[in-house]
């Protein structure tokens, strides 16, 4: 059942470039698929989601997909909920209907592929399909200088892959398998010179996929020219591709490796919180505020992160790095999403030109603006959760006898990203939504019931799993 999260999407982009109407097409798939996901997330203990096929002998490569553990059911149901509403987002240029649903379907697909795999060859292989459609719609139907945003995320996500691609190789190698669920027992036999250079690989590919500074210049542009399913799909979704490769690949397999490059993690997520988010600050336009936003906020992540690589055993990190991706994948799709129909009303994403929006669209100002607040980490709703567990976990293998640690000192730097958050975001509300309005400004009409839809999908999942965590956590247990 599980490859019907594959096929649906897959089927879909066929049925539209056989000539089926395009956004219909792709909303039934995506309806489909969320759907699906919601079931997997209820009976993911089920046979009936394990699937596999092998494809070669030798080396062994079996197109297998599975829920090894409850991380997976995560980003697949996370996957399915940002999906519909990139799909349901936007308008399709004249002529380009196919292009534009059928990008983002091949996007949804290569996500779904990569958190569903099993097999590290079909990991990695789903993830650089769903690269594909990203450039092609960024560098032919993004705005701005779309061109070199373009060239700029292929670059940099192309170096990024290759260098993940030696540090897998690499570490197959060594265990003997593709077999992701069964690398981990060989993990006891790498010795520690080959952990930490592999982990230097997998920090570096990962990371730069993720956007982990100082390898992160190339996020804030593609985000800014890409059209809004790319961006509320990369951003949301498919970014999380690195943290959730961290979490499954590198910190069972070499732990030791990931030890050994601790200090240098905890200054690097530093920088993304602190060094991106004053730059954040310093946006004048949205789309760009909130790609550098999302940037920042990847820190917040990389923190988790760290916290594991220091105490394997700690209870707390894991579970939080898994909620915070959840969050932030949903809010940063909303706030996209609505960035969008912005534009396209009152046409600019100028602070400066912009105003007073919250008189004639008082329900695109609440909607952006719980978006704005989740961001924030606002108590209620779901960022909250992962980013006060994320605190704590940094804290939870504290010894007030030994001191503070290098964790700790990290950990209180980066709650001051809250508030930078809250300066950037509250600035950005006072400029959009208050005030006076202006002549473009003045004429944006509010959310029809039809973009409602999508936006309201997003804050009901914000809200529920901010006033009950458990939702997510339940399933990592």
């Amino acid at each position: 059942m599980l490859t019907l999260l594959i096929l649906f999407p897959l089927f879909a982009l066929v049925a539209i470039l056989a000539g089926a109407p395009a956004r219909p097409t792709a909303a039934a798939a995506a309806s489909a698929n969320l759907l699906l996901a919601v079931a997997a997330a209820v009976t993911w203990h089920h046979p009936a989601w394990e699937f596999s096929l092998q494809v070669l002998e030798t080396p062994a490569i079996h197109l297998a997909f599975g829920f090894p553990d409850g991380m997976s059911v995560v980003m697949v149901l996370l996957t399915a909920l940002v999906t519909l509403p990139a799909v349901l987002t936007g308008t399709a240029p004249a002529g380009r209907g196919s292009l534009w649903y059928g990008s983002t379907l091949l996007i949804s697909a290569g996500a779904m592929g990569a958190f569903a795999a099993t097999d590290l060859f079909f990991f990695y292989a789903f993830h650089e399909l769903a690269l594909i459609p990203t450039f092609i719609m960024i560098g032919l139907l993004g705005r701005g200088n779309r061109s070199e945003a373009a060239w700029k995320i292929t670059i940099y996500l192309g170096l990024g892959s290759i260098v993940l691609l030696a540090g897998l190789v690499w570490l197959a190698m060594l265990a003997g398998t593709l077999d992701m669920t069964r690398m981990a027992d060989a993990a006891g036999h790498i010795d520690a010179g080959s952990q930490t250079s592999i982990a230097a690989l997998l920090i570096l590919g990962f990371g730069t996929l993720v956007s982990l500074f100082p390898f992160h210049s190339w996020a804030a542009p593609a985000y800014a020219s890409a059209p809004a399913p790319v961006a509320m799909l990369h951003a949301g979704v498919l970014k999380k591709f690195g943290l959730y490769g961290l979490l499954r690949v590198a910190m069972p397999m070499v732990p030791e490796g990931m030890q050994a490059w601790l200090t240098p993690l905890l200054v690097l997520l530093l920088g993304n919180i602190l060094w991106c988010g004053w730059v954040t600050i310093s946006h004048k336009r949205l789309d760009g505020m909130l790609g550098s936003s999302s940037v920042m906020h990847m820190g917040y992540l990389f923190l988790a992160i760290a916290v594991l690589a220091a105490h394997p055993a700690n209870d707390l990190a894991r579970p939080a790095a898994v909620l915070l991706m959840f969050a932030h994948g949903v809010s940063i799709a909303l706030l996209f999403a609505l960035a969008d129909r912005i534009e396209r009303t009152a046409g600019t994403l100028d602070l400066d030109d912009l105003g007073g929006l919250a008189t004639p669209a008082p329900v695109l100002a609440l909607l952006f603006g719980i978006g704005a607040m989740a961001s924030i980490g606002l108590p209620g709703l779901a960022n909250f959760a992962g980013e006060i567990l994320v605190f704590l976990s940094a804290f939870r293998n504290f010894d007030p006898a030994s001191g503070i640690g290098p964790l700790q000192i990290t950990c209180i730097l980066a709650i001051w990203g809250v508030v930078i958050s809250a300066v950037y975001m509250l600035r950005a509300l006072r400029r959009i939504f208050h005030g006076p309005t202006f002549g473009a400004t003045a004429r944006v009409a509010d959310l029809t019931l039809a973009e409602r839809i999508p936006a309201l999908l997003l804050v009901a999942a914000l809200l529920a799993v901010g006033l009950y965590p458990n939702l997510i956590l339940n399933l990592l247990r």
